[in-house]
């Protein structure tokens, strides 16, 4: 079954153009958010928090967004998720000085928290719609058009925020969030409620309780969350900053790089997807980490750090998307809402971790390379951890 086939389901056609939309504008603005703090005279910290507070969101409510997930109709709850989405982007427009981080973090925090909330609703989604091969094609999908809209937003979002500045940039970010709003109302969805009579906290309870006896998807939660380990956002915006602004003007280089990275991103899939497996995972863990690594002996000159990124991307959408089918397979339906939140809580720990390495490790004097090295040598590690995981769980099934 290929994309086009995929895509002619009614639901997954709309709801990947909603995504298109409000991903774009998400990338657009984020270029924007970045090259404001750095305008206004961020340090390493402020910047790596600032990359880190959009994810806390995901680490903190993880357990309560599976249960509205799993509680609320699902056309309901991603409406009022962009309108927030809106509001809090429209926020960032009052920001002058880095007096108002702290408000700047609070508006971060609230729109990360709609969109976790959004992306989990759309992931618990899928396997309500589809499954098997076409499971796996929408999940493709979805990583497609993220990295599409990845390097698109980020390259557009770099030029507007250089010619047009902070505010427009913020602007036409609310403006894509109202098209999606708009796309949304006509979407039609028609879905077996599943009906949950148990109190928010037992659900919750037994939630945890299955996560904890179903070790093999515990595992799997782990593995995935290991490609939190390129979120390089502060990692980028450093080097945008301390290397390249002599070369070229910080919003253009974030967005250039952030782009060149994201076209990896959305090629790396159409080849890679068709290869990777439960037999051959390990191999693409250690790919990434060799990639990883080169860019580090690259970082010296902008374009041959650009060559880099752009191997460096090749495997991460389809490590992100294959390691969430399995965990999508393993798990039961009737779990499956609170299970995804809990994963997205253990995939975003792990790129807030990532992010306040980046910034601590700098701030005390190791060089950005050694950084970007010692990123580079975690997928190595995570490797050996796949091996040790296919040998105890998958092998062991199959005999």
């Amino acid at each position: 079954m290929t994309y086009r086939e995929t895509l002619k389901h009614p639901v997954i056609a709309r709801l990947s153009l909603i995504q298109f939309i409000s991903y774009f504008g998400t990338w657009f603005s984020q270029v924007a958010i970045f090259s404001m703090i750095v305008a206004y005279g961020a340090d390493e910290i402020t910047i790596a928090l600032t990359a880190a507070m959009a994810m806390f969101p995901a680490v903190i409510l993880a357990p309560l967004i599976g249960i509205i997930i799993d509680r609320i109709e699902f056309k309901k709850l991603m409406m009022t998720l962009l309108l927030i989405e809106i509001s809090m982007t429209l926020g960032f427009i009052f920001i002058n000085s880095l007096e108002y981080v702290w408000i700047l973090m609070i508006l971060i925090f609230l729109r990360s928290a709609a969109a976790s909330m959004l992306f989990s609703a759309e992931m618990t989604l899928f396997p309500k719609l589809v499954q098997g091969k076409m499971l796996k094609n929408t999940n493709e999908i979805h990583s497609i058009i993220w990295s599409i809209c990845y390097a698109l937003g980020m390259a557009a979002g770099g030029i507007a925020t250089h010619y047009m500045g902070f505010d427009t940039a913020f602007a036409i970010d609310a403006l894509l969030y109202s098209v999606a709003a708009l796309l949304l109302l006509g979407l039609k969805l028609s879905l077996e409620k599943v009906q949950h009579s148990d109190s928010s906290w037992k659900m919750f309870k037994d939630g945890f309780s299955y996560l904890i006896a179903n070790k093999k998807i515990l595992h799997l939660i782990l593995l995935h969350a290991a490609i939190g380990l390129t979120s390089f956002d502060a990692l980028i915006t450093l080097l945008a900053d301390l290397k390249y602004k002599e070369f070229i003007a910080v919003p253009l280089a974030i967005g250039w790089m952030n782009a060149t990275r994201a076209l990896g991103l959305m090629v790396g899939p159409f080849f890679i997807s068709k290869i990777i497996s439960k037999n051959n995972l390990h191999y693409f863990f250690i790919l990434q980490g060799l990639a990883i690594i080169l860019w580090s002996a690259f970082e010296y000159n902008f374009y041959l750090a650009l060559m880099a990124l752009f191997i460096m991307g090749l495997f991460i959408t389809t490590l992100w998307s294959y390691t969430y089918l399995l965990i999508q397979e393993e798990t039961n339906a009737h779990y499956m809402g609170r299970v995804i939140s809990y994963n997205d809580m253990f995939f975003m720990l792990s790129n807030v971790a990532t992010a306040m390495f980046i910034g601590y490790a700098a701030k005390w004097g190791l060089s950005l390379e050694g950084i970007t090295f010692t990123l580079g040598m975690g997928f190595i590690i995570v490797a050996g951890y796949y091996l040790w995981f296919k040998k105890r769980y998958i092998d062991e099934e199959n005999k």
